[in-house]
């Protein structure tokens, strides 16, 4: 028997992330008001580079759930940037390690504190209790479908 407790016309707008397209927006919103030059797609690369630096463009498709053209033209604009560069592998000249450049380190705390800030908004006057039931959820929901 289904699991499903969605009215038909709920189930996509919820489960595609309607609550996800806000926070991007409204952290873009708060990049753009302080000036910084970065797409929210960009930042989940920094992201992850922030977390684990030299990671392979392959290694940034599989954190960020992107395809390799998708990550190759974020990569490009990053550069572009000045924000990463690109280094060949030691071990495999044809593959290459994306690191951070100074300019990007810089970036960090700022857009750390507009991330933290734009999730203290979207959660406000929900129950602690109920975030940890939500994050279990999710978790059980990729689980059974990655």
């Amino acid at each position: 028997m289904p699991n499903n407790h969605f009215k038909k016309g709920e189930l996509y707008s919820f489960i595609t992330g309607k609550a996800v397209i806000a926070i991007a927006r409204n952290l873009q919103k708060k990049f753009n008001a302080a000036g910084l030059k970065i797409t929210i797609e960009q930042w989940s690369v920094l992201y992850h580079l922030w977390k684990e630096d030299g990671k392979s463009q392959q290694e940034l498709c599989n954190a960020t759930f992107r395809d390799k053209p998708s990550i190759t033209r974020l990569v490009d604009n990053l550069e572009k940037l000045q924000l990463v560069k690109r280094v060949p592998s030691d071990n495999d000249r044809r593959i290459n390690l994306i690191y951070l450049t100074g300019r990007a380190l810089k970036l960090q705390e700022e857009t750390m504190c507009l991330a933290e800030a734009t999730l203290n908004e979207a959660l406000e006057g929900v129950p602690s209790e109920r975030i940890e039931i939500c994050k279990e959820v999710l978790q059980v929901v990729y689980e059974n479908l990655k």
